[in-house]
């Protein structure tokens, strides 16, 4: 080698290109020379990787011990959570059968729901790690190595290999965890062998999370891959919602063969679920034939991801790990909001729709059709509210089925995505809350203006709640049908109620008022980080089961009545909320 050792300096000053920059460290364009990645110009003798490697070693042998034994207590404590709550009860499951209990009556439905659902969860896996590498992606070392190492004259693949297999790693914990889950599950229920059991769910378990890891990667690697990942995400959200709801119905008996069949060939996804079926008596004519396509298909693609890790633009790694320093830094202060723009920033979407309405002809008019224009420049929002309405009226359409706690509970549920659907719909009025000072263009006080950003979500509510009632009806479904759109005034001030949070409230979990050791902190943060739609699914659940569950018009007026004075009392709240917001509000 014929090259200058790193951590030494060269006698004779080499041309490091200093007397090039300007003093502030620019080009003369301008531009910063860390973004510009110029093609390294060095040869085989220049090749410091083995030293560079070895030195960091050496240096960063305390962290890494430090490291280490951060690292075994987090495991020690995932380990035990697991024992606690997954092997202990499981043990007590098997020792109650061998014992006489009877778990086989529920066999049937495990099998039912375990075509499309399994379908359903691995594609949800697929498309959640391709996402994830809008952003992020499976290949993101340190700060400190994407900043002052990758610049150096090293080999990329060496040095990001290990974290791209570091993160093949942690996505296959999971999946072996739901294999382990599989096969309990399917030795009670089907009383299928364990050990066959467990061999082919691994096979879905270790394949799906690799696969995902490798689509993440060339999401990650190619804009164009990038591009497509955003268009075919609300298609492909939608086709996983389908899925669930196909699972759901097959469990109360509504099965459709032919098509749980072409969802099983369909793809990695499916052939996940042939392989966990396979031990089972609803094994399906050529299970070994998919199981030895996923196995090739993931080998195949793993071999290409090892071979492609060190691809990946030098400037691309360095933004997002200061992206993702970022979000961790706002979810360890409970900054959900802060995290989520970040990544939304640091993953830009299309460009604008630059789409127009007619002028507003009235004063009171100017709040809706600004917001109506916002909802239409960013459709994905309105997409996503349609999205989540679709589970919270399958879940109202089970619920008249149930009884008992699995009726409260459903009409829970569904009420929490009937939440999150309207929540979608806010945008415009946390975008003013988030700093209140953007407001300063309006006539109005800052909580008038809050519950005139209410008009638009409540007219779109109810006419998505509308939809999914006329749906419900032509399925069979009576009258209670139409409280989809009924709950929507509820969830607005919910949502209204949640936008005027203000600054995050800290001081809930670490203040000095609570007890030593009580642990009510995270409970009173997460009261008041919740408090609108806590609220209104605590005191809506009751006469929305009623309805649902008995089905009377009665029930069906008097649970409609409630959402309103529900409604009602929300935006008063959230009324109040935004006026404390203000520098004269906090003043009164």
């Amino acid at each position: 080698m014929t090259g200058t050792p790193l951590g030494t300096v060269d006698p004779d000053g080499p041309d490091d290109g200093l007397h090039d920059l300007d003093p502030a460290g620019l080009d003369p364009d301008g531009s910063d020379p860390a973004d510009t990645d110029p093609a390294p110009e060095w040869t085989e003798d220049d090749d410091w990787t083995g030293e560079a490697l070895a030195l960091l070693r050496t240096l960063r042998a305390p962290h890494r011990r430090t490291r280490a034994g951060q690292i075994g207590f987090t495991v020690y404590c995932v380990l035990l959570v697991l024992v606690v709550w997954g092997v202990t009860p499981s043990l007590g499951l098997f020792l109650q059968s061998s014992m006489g209990a009877d778990y086989t009556g529920s066999g049937p439905a495990v099998l039912a729901a375990l075509p499309s659902g399994i379908a359903a969860v691995a594609l949800a896996a697929v498309l959640l790690a391709a996402r994830d590498g809008l952003w992020r992606g499976p290949v993101l070392p340190p700060r400190a190595t994407a900043d002052w190492l990758l610049p150096q004259p090293v080999r990329p693949g060496r040095v990001l290999r290990p974290w791209f297999w570091l993160s093949c790693g942690l996505a296959v914990a999971p999946g072996v965890v739901a294999a382990a889950a599989g096969m309990v599950t399917l030795g009670l229920t089907v009383r299928t062998g364990l050990l066959a059991a467990l061999g082919w769910c691994l096979l879905g378990g270790i394949c799906v999370p690799l696969l995902a890891t490798c689509a993440g990667l060339a999401v990650e690697l190619n804009d164009r891959v990038a591009v497509l990942v955003r268009r075919l995400t609300p298609y492909l959200t939608l086709v996983v919602l389908l899925l669930a709801a196909q699972s759901a119905l097959a469990v109360q008996g509504h099965r459709i063969p032919w098509l749980e069949r072409v969802e099983l060939w369909s793809g990695p996804w499916g052939w996940a679920g042939l392989a966990a079926l396979a031990p089972t008596p609803a094994a399906q004519p050529g299970a070994w034939a998919g199981a030895v396509l996923l196995l090739i298909l993931t080998g195949v693609c793993a071999v290409l991801a090892d071979r492609a890790c060190g691809n990946v633009q030098p400037a691309r790694l360095r933004e997002r790990a200061r992206t993702a320093a970022g979000v961790l830094a706002a979810l360890r202060t409970v900054e959900l909001r802060a995290a989520r723009l970040a990544v939304t920033g640091s993953a830009p979407g299309a460009a604008p729709r630059r789409l127009r309405l007619p002028a507003p002809r009235a004063p009171w008019q100017v709040v809706p059709w600004r917001d109506a224009l916002a909802l239409l420049r960013s459709p994905a929002r309105l997409g996503r509210a349609v999205l989540l309405a679709v589970p919270a009226t399958l879940l109202a359409f089970l619920v008249h089925s149930a009884t008992g706690v699995a009726s409260w509970a459903g009409t829970a549920l569904a009420l929490v995505f009937g939440y999150l659907a309207v929540a979608q719909l806010l945008e415009p009025a946390r975008i003013e809350t988030d700093d209140p000072r953007r407001a300063s263009w309006s006539p109005y006080p800052f909580g008038e203006l809050m519950l005139r950003h209410a008009i638009v979500p409540m007219v779109l509510g109810v006419l998505i709640g509308s939809a999914c009632a006329v749906a419900a009806l032509l399925c069979g479904a009576g009258a209670q049908a139409w409280l989809a759109a009924a709950v929507v005034p509820a969830m607005v001030g919910a949502a209204l109620v949640n936008a005027c949070r203000g600054v995050i409230r800290q001081d809930l979990m670490l203040g000095s008022s609570q007890a030593p050791g009580s642990g009510i902190g995270p409970f009173l943060f997460a009261a008041w980080y919740a408090a609108g739609p806590a609220v209104a699914v605590a005191v809506l659940t009751l006469p929305f089961t009623r309805a649902f569950t008995s089905g009377t018009p009665t029930a069906t007026v008097s649970a409609a009545l409630w959402s309103v004075l529900v409604g009602a009392a929300l935006l008063w709240w959230a009324r109040e909320r935004a006026t404390r917001m203000t520098p004269r509000g906090r003043a009164v």
